[in-house]
């Protein structure tokens, strides 16, 4: 029994001491500077498809339905 509980021991130490070595990069300032870039290029696209809408699909749009509004029969 008391080598059952010894062995339990060393495993929990082992486990606690990998744990506390393990140097993973994964931080708070990684996880800003992605949520940061994410946002950047969102807003980036989201300026863009705007732009795309309002100078070239809008007026195009409009002309058109106009045309068939206008019709003199």
């Amino acid at each position: 029994m008391f080598k059952k509980f010894a062995n339990k021991v060393k495993s929990a130490v082992s486990t606690a001491k990998v744990a506390v070595m393990s140097h993973k990069a994964e931080g708070y300032v990684d996880s800003g500077v992605k949520i940061l870039i994410a946002v950047v290029i969102g807003a980036l696209l989201l300026g863009g498809l705007y732009l795309l809408f309002n100078g070239t699909i809008m007026p195009t749009v409009t002309t058109k339905i106009t045309g068939l509004f206008n019709y003199a029969g």
